[in-house]
């Protein structure tokens, strides 16, 4: 068992640390589903490469990749919208970039080899098949990401859960937005050929609404909670997933789904909540 779920393991750890903190921003803006958008511009710039006969697998088709993406944060960027008055909320530009990238991936995989196999291939993955070297190679761009995060992390805290705030200390909230969808897509662009769409989704959300489950944002254990909510339902998750022989993939989200449960039970029960302070993330 050790030698067969010890790298889908590692790979969760990674996916787990990188989207938890993620995902804490994406739930303080109200952007639940920009990571399906995200992952989807990038699945159209990987199919659209295959047009002219790229890869998938090399460098040229993650640069296409990487490129749609930056494309997709321009324009959630350009978006970005808040506050009860504004007429179209950033949720419905989401979904007309998710259904538009959607839908042009399917016309373009009609006509390029190996299209609609690279579809399927971008929402289950396979992280149980991972290997050592896409683990390490993913390491290293997570920790640079990781470490623009750190570095940058006053900003976009500010305008993550202080919007206004932002807008008043004169921050160029729009770049600095068009900055952490970049970031965020180019972590989908690692992520998805690796857990699949529904699994980064599953990374990215639940943790962190367990996180908010417990502490006022912004509060300086919310990382640490999110993080350690992933580490503990990847592990059962993939348990289960061996000793049962089902999929790994869907069953680590089922397993997201019952922790968060009976997050939501002890929440009922205890009434825990700690006041918000600032993050150590």
């Amino acid at each position: 068992m050790i030698d067969l779920m010890l790298t889908p393991f590692a790979a969760c750890m990674l996916l787990v640390a990188i989207h938890g903190y993620f995902g804490l921003h994406v739930i303080a803006r109200g952007v639940i589903f920009v990571d399906l958008a995200l992952a989807q511009m990038a699945a159209l710039g990987a199919t659209t490469g295959l047009l002219f006969r790229i890869a998938p697998e090399s460098n040229v088709a993650h640069l296409v990749a990487v490129g749609a993406t930056v494309a997709g944060a321009a324009i959630l960027a350009a978006t970005r919208t808040h506050g009860k008055r504004t007429r179209v909320p950033q949720e419905a530009i989401i979904g007309i970039v998710y259904v538009m990238a959607s839908a042009a991936a399917m016309v373009i995989a009609d006509k390029a080899p190996r299209g609609a196999e690279l579809i399927k291939d971008s929402l289950i993955g396979a992280i149980l098949w991972v290997t050592w070297p896409t683990i390490a190679k993913d390491a290293v761009a997570y920790a640079v990401i990781g470490l623009v995060l750190f570095l940058l992390r006053g900003r976009f805290e500010t305008i993550s859960f202080d919007p206004e705030g932002a807008a008043e200390r004169g921050l160029r909230v729009r770049w600095w937005d068009f900055v952490f969808y970049s970031l965020f897509g180019l972590t989908v662009t690692f992520s998805v050929p690796i857990a699949g769409v529904l699994l980064v989704f599953t990374f990215l959300v639940v943790p962190a609404v367990t996180a908010f489950l417990f502490f006022q944002p912004p509060a300086r254990w919310m990382p640490l909670l999110a993080w350690g909510t992933g580490m503990v339902a990847c592990t059962i998750g993939l348990v289960v997933s061996y000793v049962l022989d089902l999929p790994t993939g869907p069953v680590i989200v089922c397993t997201f789904g019952l922790v968060l449960f009976a997050a939501w039970l002890l929440k009922l029960a205890f009434g825990l909540e700690v006041a918000g302070g600032r993050s150590a993330a």
